[in-house]
């Protein structure tokens, strides 16, 4: 086997090795996720007299935080399309309205528990807004460190081009985030769309 070869080898396994690690997180996840939502399905309706989500949610508001991650989760895929034919700035420019529009959504979560908070509707509330903002709240953790990755991938994308280091960790990326909008379509049909209707 030529030097080559074994180098292509040990990428090859070493990237296997990873895919599976990231895999393997995103099912704790999954079941992170699962329990966090059996919690919010046991105390939604125990609101001690307060307000329910009816009363609390905007759903035009929370529409259109949706629809800004749904399409960072289009761009992040064409940043991957991008890094497939080795355009670096075409990369570069999908990466960084990923993370604008990732983190305009973050914002508007942050603004919505903000405006919650300040009419006296924060977590200790009630058990049914105590399971909303542990639910939502743990989303938001996690896009916050997607975004922290999106920068450092940028960051060695500009530094190191096109290393096979660097093509995995954004496939690796955009999976974690796609699932991240998986996961917030079933908060925003779940908490946000039932809790209006009153489902």
């Amino acid at each position: 086997m030529t030097d080559q070869s074994a180098h292509q080898a040990h990428v090859t396994q070493h990237g296997d090795r990873a895919q599976l690690g990231l895999w393997v997180y995103l099912m704790s996840d999954v079941i992170l996720f699962g329990c966090l939502f059996a919690v919010y399905a046991v105390l939604y309706k125990n609101t001690v007299g307060g307000p329910s989500g009816a009363a609390l949610f905007d759903l035009p508001f929370i529409l259109a935080s949706t629809l800004l991650l749904l399409t960072s989760s289009f761009t992040s895929g064409l940043a991957v399309i991008a890094m497939r034919r080795s355009h670096k700035a075409r990369t570069l420019i999908w990466l960084g309205v990923t993370f604008l529009l990732g983190a305009t959504f973050l914002v508007l979560e942050l603004t919505e528990f903000n405006h919650l908070i300040a009419g006296g509707n924060s977590w200790e509330r009630s058990g049914f807004l105590s399971a909303f903002f542990t639910l939502v709240g743990t989303h938001g953790i996690h896009i916050a460190v997607g975004l922290l990755w999106v920068v450092t991938l940028g960051w060695q994308l500009v530094r190191r081009g096109f290393t096979d280091g660097v093509r995995r960790r954004l496939s690796l990326f955009s999976m974690f985030w796609h699932f991240l909008d998986v996961i917030w379509i079933f908060i925003f049909t779940l908490v946000y769309l039932m809790g209006v209707v009153q489902l």
